[in-house]
């Protein structure tokens, strides 16, 4: 989940009163949201110009030392993916307010002016070969200081990298409209006709080559690769050919906005018409506030080639209708109307209820532009359930939901060895095929399920075994006090036609002794017991009943004297050589399917034990 970093300070004014770290603590639970963690910063320099000098801060955690005067204690604040309301910290602190009761649910209007004094966006046909959509507004008589400035940017940014896919769908410009000129217009040149303007951070270069400016701006350099196999190159004109911005590479330094900025223009460019909506609403809906008319936006008029014309943006409530059971039956407790309708209040949300001629309660929910994260009534319950307070709902166990018998009887053979003093571990199901075969002294038998584009050469294959996990981990912990008592209960994968997805899980149990001695009776004695408390009895060579030992030759054990013990279906090897002065470790594995969940159930089992010596000297 995305982190937001705010001035405590700051924020602690915009919430109207000061909290002890433990009570905000509190208080961002309760949201649903969380503290992650609270640092000092020593700012060289705090604005965010893109005038080469940076934004230079060194961290440092708060516990360390009390703050000298020239640092700001900074708390950062982790907030829901799908809450782009709680990117900056005019959102943060509005929605908590409104949470504590403080501030009503704001309404945005969109002023009422005529088309005809309405600023217009002209979109060029060639528009749709690449970024075919943009929505435009205006903020008016907005009063921007160092700090009010720093979240407007900052907002930018953490959309852009967020719901923009790094301006993938949607990349935004922001211009001093007293700087420029409407009607504007959105069109595309090519590239070879076109000297590309890019702004550096001084100054204004321009460039006959969009790859050697990849070359010299390595701001330019990470969003390039959007347009650069494009056959048009997208640019925004103002009335007199001024260049505003080079969607969505970078904004032009003619009309970039400055602490003296009164008036914004605001465009976003995007091949995603909905997330460009909702980009812009998230824009307009923070900052409003510091307008001269508060929570009011300027439309401006984009016309298409086609004669179309769309007044952006649109601040509409959506409204929803949800019944209230479904409100309480998703959160699991029966709450009264007017208490779900004053919990929806709390989280923005505007709700009505009604009763139907079948004398049902329903809610008829008003959906703000700031939440653009409500599009089911699934997330109407959550957020009653956030208000209300997951610690104040009871917990109840359904009669439905009982555990599967594979996994309980998992659990108790866990705890069972556990309980005999060795240590569960839980390794990657991903595996590399060396590590799957080649180090095991294993052929390639088909039965692997192969990754088909592995993100590394670690994760190539679905393991088949649990022993090359387990070994791997006594390698990586060979300085650990000995000896080692590990073991592993997972699931391997073997390719079958007969299923539909054409391969199957195993459940496997793997044990692991290591230490100065051969420790054979150890797992010997693991065995047994596993045994016992299956039902499974210690029977003689030849008897399907139960288990017993004989002779095994898989290719990844010693080829040394050893006994081994079977079932009808199974193998046990175990190996009784010990060379001096040599860790002995010895695997355990059992293979068939266990669904037997009493402690005296019978379990036919298919099974082996391995030794593997490693000469330390």
């Amino acid at each position: 989940m995305p982190t937001v970093s705010v001035g405590r300070d700051r924020l602690f004014q915009a919430l109207g009163r000061t909290y002890t770290e433990e009570e905000f603590e509190d208080l961002c639970f309760k949201f649903g949201i969380e503290l992650d963690d609270v640092v000092c910063e020593n700012y060289v320099d705090k604005m965010h110009y893109y005038d080469g000098k940076g934004n230079y801060r060194k961290e440092k955690h708060w516990e360390e030392e009390e703050p000298s005067e020239d640092e700001e204690v900074i708390y950062k604040i982790e907030v829901p993916a799908n809450r782009y309301d709680l990117l900056c910290l005019e959102g943060l602190a509005q929605a908590l307010r409104i949470f504590n009761g403080l501030d009503p649910i704001p309404t945005y209007n969109v002023a009422r002016i005529s088309k005809g004094s309405m600023l217009k966006m002209h979109v060029n046909s060639e528009t749709s070969k690449i970024r075919p959509y943009v929505v435009c507004a205006v903020l008016r008589g907005v009063t921007f200081d160092e700090a009010r400035y720093n979240s407007f940017i900052d907002l930018q940014d953490r959309l852009h990298q967020n719901i923009c896919r790094r301006r993938t769908l949607v990349a935004i410009g922001t211009h001093d409209l007293d700087t420029i000129e409407g009607p504007f217009t959105y069109e595309f040149q090519k590239l070879e006709m076109y000297e590309t303007v890019f702004i550096s951070s001084f100054q204004a270069c321009i460039y006959s080559s969009i790859s050697f400016a990849s070359k010299q701006n390595l701001k330019l350099k990470k969003f390039l690769h959007i347009i650069e196999n494009s056959p048009v190159f997208p640019v925004i004109y103002d009335r007199n050919r001024t260049v505003l911005s080079l969607p969505p590479i970078i904004n032009g330094a003619h009309s970039a906005i400055t602490l003296k900025t009164k008036n914004v223009f605001i465009e976003c460019t995007a091949t995603d018409l909905t997330k460009a909506n909702m980009f812009l609403n998230t824009m307009v809906t923070m900052f409003s506030v510091y307008c001269e008319r508060k929570f009011e936006v300027e439309p401006v008029e984009v016309i298409y080639p086609d004669g179309k014309s769309y007044i952006c943006p649109d601040l509409s409530l959506y409204k929803m209708v949800v019944p209230l059971s479904y409100v309480t039956s998703a959160v699991g407790v029966s709450l009264p109307a007017h208490e779900v309708a004053s919990l929806l209040n709390k989280m923005q949300l505007h709700a009505e209820h009604s009763l139907s001629p079948k004398n049902e309660t329903s809610f008829t929910i008003s959906v703000p532009p700031t939440r653009s994260d409500i599009l089911h009534p699934c997330d109407v319950a959550e957020d009653v359930a956030i208000a209300y307070g997951y610690n104040e709902i009871p917990k109840i166990k359904l009669p439905s939901l009982r555990p599967q018998s594979l996994n309980q009887f998992s659990d108790l053979i866990r705890t069972e060895i556990a309980m005999i003093g060795y240590t569960e571990v839980l390794t990657w199901i991903l595996c590399s095929y060396k590590e799957n075969f080649t180090m095991l002294n294993r052929k390639d038998d088909k039965l692997a399920a192969i990754n088909g584009n592995p993100r590394s050469a670690d994760f190539e294959v679905v393991r088949t075994s649990l022993m090359p996990g387990i070994l791997k981990t006594v390698g990586h912990n060979k300085d650990h006090p000995k000896p080692i008592k590990i073991f592993e209960v997972g699931d391997v994968v073997l390719l079958d036609e007969s299923k539909d997805v054409g391969a199957s899980n195993r459940r496997h149990l793997a044990a692991l002794y290591c230490g100065a001695t051969s420790g054979f009776e150890l797992i010997h004695g693991l065995v047994d017991r596993i045994m016992e408390v299956t039902g499974t009895p210690f029977v003689s060579a030849g008897d399907g009943s139960g288990y017993y030992i004989q002779s095994s030759d898989e290719p990844e054990f010693f080829q040394v004297d050893k006994q081994a013990s079977s079932t009808k279906e199974s193998r046990l090897a175990l190996s009784e050589s010990c060379i001096r002065r040599c860790w002995i470790t010895l695997t355990f594995q059992t293979h068939a399917p266990l669904w037997k969940l009493t402690s005296r159930a019978s379990c036919r089992s298919q099974s082996y034990v391995s030794a593997i010596k490693e000469d330390t000297e």
